[in-house]
């Protein structure tokens, strides 16, 4: 039951991302549908490697296979933001109340909790992804709907957004010192982040933490643009 809820959960963020970081955007109509075509491509690619086991420890060496997908999925993100201007400036038109509030869908992590308590993913991994996730989720919401209403204090939301991307950085340190069957296994007690590497719990870090990683590269380069550094406002 709680892998079906992950697969339709996971499936739903990821289109609301990709829907609301383009659809939203100001990028010209054949950008937007080149950008839908290759979101809609790397799940598909996802999905069907983890169908197939590509995933599972051990498929492709010492090294998690998840990892490549994610440093894949975050490397073309990062060359697109540096090379692509259409790309940066699509991104910078998202209003900033829409970016915050896509964090909210980071409740979900309540599934590691979860997955640590039926025996699935081991301490500290799933306990700290889980609890880190929600509070930030916890913490868009407000800023959000603040942001959304009237000027919001620009420190609250560099602290925010900085605790946010940090929060990522960790879990994804702590999956992979938890890796079992790898040579920088720190954490050996358990499962690990067994659990990551197969459907519909890949779609974590292969989809969903890039894409998060990006909102936050996003909204740091919107607050820098303020022309007032003091305030932020729905922009």
């Amino acid at each position: 039951m709680l892998d079906m809820i992950g697969a339709i959960a996971g499936t739903a963020v990821y289109a609301v991302i990709v829907g609301v970081l383009i659809g939203w955007s100001t990028a010209r109509r054949p950008t937007k549908l080149r950008l839908f075509t290759a979101a809609g491509w790397w799940a598909a690619l996802i999905v069907t490697l983890g169908a197939v086991g590509a995933f599972e420890p051990g498929a492709i060496g010492p090294i998690p296979a998840p990892v490549f997908a994610f440093v894949g999925l975050l490397g073309l993100l990062a060359a697109a933001w540096a090379r692509w201007p259409e790309f940066r400036r699509a991104l910078l038109g998202v209003p900033l109340p829409a970016l915050l509030a896509l964090n909210v869908a980071r409740l979900g992590g309540i599934a590691f909790i979860l997955l640590t308590a039926s025996g699935r993913l081991s301490e500290p991994f799933g306990p700290v992804a889980g609890v880190g996730d929600m509070a930030v989720a916890a913490l868009a919401v407000p800023l959000a709907v603040r942001a959304a209403g009237e000027a919001v204090r620009a420190g609250w939301l560099k602290a925010w957004n900085v605790a946010g991307a940090l929060d990522l950085v960790v879990a994804i340190a702590l999956g992979l010192l938890s890796a079992p069957g790898t040579p920088f296994q720190i954490f050996a007690d358990g499962p690990g982040s067994l659990a990551m590497t197969s459907l519909p719990w890949v779609m974590v870090p292969a989809l969903l933490v890039p894409l998060f990683l990006l909102i936050h590269v996003t909204i740091a380069a919107k607050l820098a643009a303020l022309p007032h550094p003091a305030v932020a406002v729905a922009r």
